[in-house]
């Protein structure tokens, strides 16, 4: 593998995986969030900056069968341009002799974006004839996709090894790994992570894990019920996983074995029904009535939460407290984003990843606030249960 930083990309075409898979307007069609392209942008405008010319390739949505205009890449293009202060080439296949064509006249300082490459079922089925026809678009390739670093498909992984000793990680690839790395290899002390979300069972290897490398591990969103229920506590009609209640009560045993400080949420926000205009009220967590189910945590649990989080110095934060979408269940979440924020200022090193804890830090208009936003929710889930991911390793692989 190359190194991006000292890589003479002068007079050379550089093929760049991005996640470039935005969401669009389902009516108009255009990018409703540009997180993910502007993520990119320095390592494109370092390439150009530096005499080289830059083919993008990236997938959009989960096309079915062939081309469909609404997951057409063609959507992204003048945005990419206005972004980037260059026009942007567009390429009506990722393959075949017309995209050759295009890619071989580039110009040094030139951009062109190939269509959508999952447009070709060959691509997620990892096919190597496919993958050779996209690496004929560049002398040196860039991986700069975390997002799909988990998939072994034709542009992510097996692309590599038409590279031997021209591949790379782009500065986006980078700095993913190095702050997931900081948060699960450093000594500093102490580390606290907050797992959240829905269920106990999606996260159940990323908690294992992490009883081996925290100091204090605190449970929020709707998992936390699952353990409410297992140490006794009446949890009403909140979303509970029975078949989990014996893990939720190994996980218990196990962090105490470790030294580890699991902090349960003791008191919940209760509503009636699903709704954000549902009755509420704040009781003791484990004394939630029939008919009542918990949507956020209580201030008793947000003040918990706050001391916890002021006296860490690395802080990892995965899954929300509760249903924030809603405005009247957003408050533990929010507070626990707050408290993130007054640690990061006073030093301490902050990773927020996974779909939800992202959208949320950007719905408080936190992002900027924090050391590092992930933009690969699978991707990092995968990383810091110790997989190896296909789209990291083929680039690491002499």
């Amino acid at each position: 593998m190359s190194d991006f930083h000292t890589y003479d990309f002068s007079g050379k075409r550089a093929l760049i995986r991005v996640d470039f898979n935005v969401p669009l307007d389902k009516e108009t069609l255009e990018i409703t969030d540009d997180t993910r392209i502007r993520a990119a942008l320095p390592t494109i405008q370092c390439i150009l900056k530096n005499g080289g010319s830059v083919v993008i390739m990236s997938h959009l949505g989960r096309p079915k069968d062939g081309s469909e205009n609404r997951f057409s890449l063609h959507h992204i293009v003048k945005h990419t341009s206005d972004l980037l202060g260059v026009p942007v080439q567009f390429s009506e296949d990722c393959i075949g002799p017309e995209a050759e064509a295009m890619s071989a006249n580039l110009k040094p300082g030139e951009v062109l974006m190939l269509e959508n490459v999952r447009f070709h079922k060959r691509e997620t089925a990892g096919t190597e004839s496919f993958a050779e026809q996209l690496a004929k678009h560049g002398d040196v390739y860039v991986n700069d996709a975390f997002g799909t670093a988990h998939r072994a498909h034709a542009s992510t992984t097996v692309i590599a090894k038409f590279f031997p000793n021209d591949k790379m990680f782009g500065l986006l690839l980078e700095a993913e790994i190095k702050s997931v790395d900081k948060v699960l290899n450093s000594d500093e002390k102490p580390l606290t992570a907050i797992v959240g979300g829905a269920k106990v069972s999606s996260k159940i290897t990323i908690i294992e894990r992490l009883l081996d490398k925290v100091d204090n591990l605190i449970v929020g969103g709707g998992m936390a019920y699952t353990f409410v229920k297992a140490m006794g506590g009446k949890v009403g009609n909140s979303l509970v996983e029975d078949d989990y209640i014996d893990m939720a009560n190994k996980i218990i045993t196990e962090a105490k074995a470790k030294g580890v400080n699991l902090y349960i949420p003791t008191d919940a926000i209760i509503a009636d029904k699903f709704d954000n205009e549902a009755n509420r009220k704040e009781v003791p967590i484990g004394e939630i009535p029939d008919g009542w189910m918990g949507l956020d945590t209580g201030s008793e649990t947000s003040k918990a939460c706050r001391e916890i989080i002021a006296n860490s110095k690395l802080i990892l934060w995965n899954g929300p407290m509760g249903v924030f979408e809603m405005e009247n269940f957003q408050q533990g979440t929010k507070d626990v984003a707050n408290a993130i924020v007054e640690a990061t200022a006073k030093g301490a090193f902050s990773l927020i990843g996974g779909g939800d804890s992202v959208a949320a830090i950007n719905k408080f208009k936190l992002a900027d606030k924090v050391s590092y936003v992930s933009t690969g929710g699978g991707a990092m889930l995968e990383y810091l249960e110790g997989i190896e991911l296909p789209g990291i390793k083929a680039i690491r692989e002499h």
